[in-house]
């Protein structure tokens, strides 16, 4: 049997640390724009009263929560991909195309954290002026995303060049019409 690398299993946690705390940190940004829209449109409505802060406020916070939670698709592999030539090639074939598509998601994460940070150099010496900040953290988001789409989609490469069978579960999961067929014929039964 196999091992794998100390160096491998203790990235592997960091990184399983690093996408719980993101989806968790997303999560409570969705609770906070919720309640920051709501406060909004009860000060417009009921108080004819409405804060400049809380629009702005809450597309930050979207920001955060969208950026955070794509970065936590690609590592559980719930990102979007063209999966049709995945129900016609061999097993061979898939792990080659998921490796194809998971280099292309690293590319994407490089392209994010390189413009965005561009655009954080650009804007960081204006001020928004509902919310007091610099406008560079309206891209910081952006920055953060791309770095933890560049690790998650870094450590699939990885685990798959070293031989792990990460795409094994994925290879026995039915197509999602027979997914859905399935799970509709189990709750009749």
């Amino acid at each position: 049997m196999k091992t794998v690398p100390t160096t491998l299993v203790k990235t592997g946690r960091a990184l399983s640390w690093l996408s719980t705390l993101s989806l968790w940190l997303a999560g409570i940004g969705l609770v906070v724009m919720t309640a920051i829209v709501a406060w909004q449109v009860f000060c417009r409505y009921v108080l004819n009263d409405s804060p400049s802060w809380t629009e702005p406020g809450a597309v930050m916070l979207m920001s955060w929560f969208i950026f955070l939670g794509a970065a936590v698709g690609v590592r559980e592999n719930y990102h979007l991909g063209f999966d049709v030539l995945l129900y016609v090639v061999p097993k061979g074939g898939k792990k080659w195309l998921r490796m194809i598509s998971d280099l292309v998601a690293l590319a994407f994460g490089v392209g994010m954290i390189w413009y965005g940070v561009e655009l954080v150099r650009l804007t960081w010496d204006t001020i928004l002026p509902s919310l007091q900040i610099s406008g560079g953290w309206s891209y910081v988001p952006l920055v953060a995303g791309g770095v933890l789409i560049s690790l998650f989609a870094l450590e699939r490469i990885v685990l798959r060049l070293a031989g792990e069978p990460i795409d094994d579960l994925l290879d026995e999961m039915p197509p999602a019409e027979v997914a859905a067929e399935l799970d509709t014929a189990n709750v009749k039964a």
